[in-house]
């Protein structure tokens, strides 16, 4: 298997504001970071309408941006198929996150011919060490070609 990516940020980007411009086109929720095989990066700019009572992230805020991630790194490794779908995603909450951006980097556990299991891991953009905040496991469904 080919250590290129499949698609390069650009190529991503445009087809993921084609397949979700809810997220990536009409509010700008996410932005796409980095592209390599194998890996998605992603950044929230975190605004009022993701914190919930007590002034932390929402959890669906948190795994909205698992997914997405997951998302990405499949496309860099199989391409343009839109219709790849998640199965599962698990998700531990690990420390109250900042009001602040956050990233989230996903990599692969396992590339298998029908599933891609990705590894998800969420912390303050501006933390140079990384402690996460979150970790999440996707599953994705591979359609047939």
């Amino acid at each position: 298997m080919s250590k290129q990516p499949a698609l390069t940020h650009d190529e991503m980007l445009n087809f993921l504001e084609e397949v979700f411009p809810q997220v990536f086109v009409v509010e700008k929720t996410l932005a796409l970071d980095a592209v390599g095989w194998g890996k998605g990066q992603i950044t929230l700019d975190v605004n009022d309408k993701h914190l919930r009572p007590g002034g932390t992230v929402s959890g669906p805020t948190m795994m909205m941006m698992a997914d997405c991630a997951a998302y990405i790194c499949v496309l860099s490794v199989i391409g343009k198929v839109a219709l790849a779908v998640t199965t599962n995603l698990n998700i531990n909450f690990l420390r109250k996150p900042p009001e602040t951006a956050l990233t989230c980097i996903s990599t692969p556990l396992k590339i298998g011919k029908s599933l891609f299991v990705t590894e998800c891991k969420i912390f303050a953009a501006d933390d140079p060490e990384q402690k996460l905040v979150a970790h999440a496991t996707a599953t994705y469904s591979i359609p047939p070609k």
